[in-house]
């Protein structure tokens, strides 16, 4: 049976899932709290690296700040689509202000901008608030090229 590396958004503890039994709300084998929250993940320098970049579910970051009016329209659209992608990407926002060293290491010059990695490595990247239909588009195209 295959299994899928998953990192625990609370403890990050590293956990193996059988791919058949993603789908089924997992637990974390350490805290016992959901795997897929439903909500995108706050990322800072300390879980960063924890979260995207192990485990074998893509991770969709979308880097904004909280004084961007065009970040603060597409946060719902954002927020919306986490549960609906769950357990196929892992959405998860990172605030340029409180995390400046984050968006220099990803050479973020614009915001809102998305970029969606696979085991810590960048597959795309696009820059700008989308409507929910421009980011299923935009994941789905990033999964099927990474």
């Amino acid at each position: 049976m295959s299994t899928i590396d998953l990192p625990c958004p609370h403890c990050h503890a590293l956990n193996r899932v059988p791919a058949a039994r993603i789908g089924e709300a997992p637990r974390c084998g350490r805290c016992k709290e959901a795997l897929f929250p439903g909500h995108p993940l706050e990322l800072t320098t300390a879980n960063f690296d924890a979260l995207a970049a192990r485990g074998d579910v893509p991770v969709v970051v979308d880097f904004w700040a909280p004084w961007c009016g065009p970040c603060l329209g597409f946060a719902p659209v954002f927020a919306n689509a986490a549960s609906q992608w769950e357990p196929r990407a892992r959405l998860a926002k990172l605030d340029t202000e409180a995390q400046p060293q984050l968006a220099q290491r990803f050479n973020v010059r614009s915001i809102p901008t998305l970029i969606v990695f696979r085991l810590g490595r960048e597959i795309a990247r696009q820059s700008g608030a989308l409507s929910a239909a421009q980011l299923q588009q935009f994941i789905e195209g990033a999964l099927a090229r990474g």
